[in-house]
């Protein structure tokens, strides 16, 4: 186990470069393809910075022995959804569209994760506080109170359940936190280890986490499979190109089993109907367009309307955090209130 959490971590620590340095490199090589230079061209004047000059080096030394677009980036230590969509380039030539879309979708990405920093800093830091002031009620007050009340019977039994449950839910929230990390550490170890179909049913099985993967696994089909079609490229081509990579494997599960619809002479919508992470809208979309130039413009107008769907749902999701956590927070506040106060009230009582 220590040798498998070793090797993760050194492999997260490898992975990639710094965020913002990736974003920046993909905004100026955007800018420079647009203003007509060439890629290569465009990443010798990228080179002049020094933050970004070894990334493009790499990228450069790569493409010219050889390597496609996305194996370039691979070797530069460029994040996987970069990549991932980067594979596409080796299909449909378009490189300068290509590096737009993904600089969208990156800046998109790290514009939600510092949202999520930004409403989670303020709650980890009450957590932080409370789970020290916690940590000394459990030490020192309420065992003191259990003392000072033993001479009456029924306000120590009190306090003593008290304690009891409050040992039992912060006991309770430290299991849940440390089974949490755990299991994301062995899924993310495991993870390619386990069969495409149990990976989708198991985030099928997922409530709130199913929708999101659903609406993300439809927005890259509806846009890989859109931006291919704008070449020309046959439909069962397009999918064998989805089918081949192995950034995306739920779209190159779903893209083999749609290859393998073909092969028996059957029509791909019934299929579409029945994968659980493609949004019902497709099989529709399809079914409606015969023609691939009309299919083409459909796809790309929905996944652009599913992007706009993925925002408001990340930010609306981000917004909950902070007052649910209030909430709940709120109420161990008060039960450790009442807890402290309930038997000097029954101690009153008695006088």
């Amino acid at each position: 186990m220590a040798l498998y959490l070793k090797k993760f971590f050194t492999q997260i620590r490898q992975k990639n470069l710094n965020k913002e340095t990736q974003l920046l490199f993909l905004n100026r090589l955007s800018r420079l393809l647009q203003n007509g230079y060439t890629l290569i061209e465009s990443l010798e004047v990228i080179k002049w910075n020094k933050t970004m000059k070894e990334p493009a080096s790499i990228i450069i030394f790569a493409l010219k022995n050889g390597s496609t677009l996305d194996q370039a980036f691979e070797k530069a230590k460029f994040n996987t959804i970069i990549t991932s969509y980067l594979y596409f380039v080796r299909a449909n030539g378009d490189i300068e569209a290509s590096i737009r879309k993904c600089l969208n979708m990156y800046e998109q990405r790290l514009h939600y994760h510092k949202k999520f920093q930004q409403v989670a800093r303020y709650p980890a830091i009450l957590l932080l506080i409370f789970s020290v002031l916690l940590y000394f009620i459990k030490q020192s007050v309420l065992p003191s109170f259990l003392d000072l009340f033993q001479s009456s019977t029924e306000t120590s039994s009190m306090l003593f359940i008290s304690i009891m449950i409050i040992d039992f839910l912060s006991n309770f929230a430290y299991l849940v936190i440390i089974f949490v990390v755990i299991c994301y550490l062995l899924w993310q170890i495991n993870k390619r280890k386990i069969r495409i179909e149990k990976q989708i049913k198991l985030y099928s099985s997922l409530p709130v986490y199913r929708k999101y993967k659903q609406i993300q696994t439809t927005f890259l089909f509806a846009t890989h499979f859109g931006s291919l079609l704008k070449t020309g490229i046959p439909i069962k081509e397009i999918l064998n190109t989805m089918a081949q990579q192995t950034k995306l494997p739920i779209l190159a599960y779903y893209s083999t089993l749609m290859i393998q619809e073909l092969n028996q002479g059957k029509h791909i919508t019934s299929l579409l109907s029945q994968l659980k992470l493609l949004d019902k809208q497709i099989p529709i979309i399809f079914q409606k367009n015969a023609d691939a130039a009309a299919l083409e413009k459909d796809l790309s107008i929905y996944a652009e309307l599913l992007t706009e769907e993925l925002h408001r749902k990340i930010l609306k999701t981000i917004t909950y955090i902070q007052p649910v956590f209030f909430i709940i927070l709120a109420g161990f506040i008060v039960f450790i209130y009442i807890t402290l106060m309930w038997p000097m009230f029954q101690l009153i009582k008695t006088i």
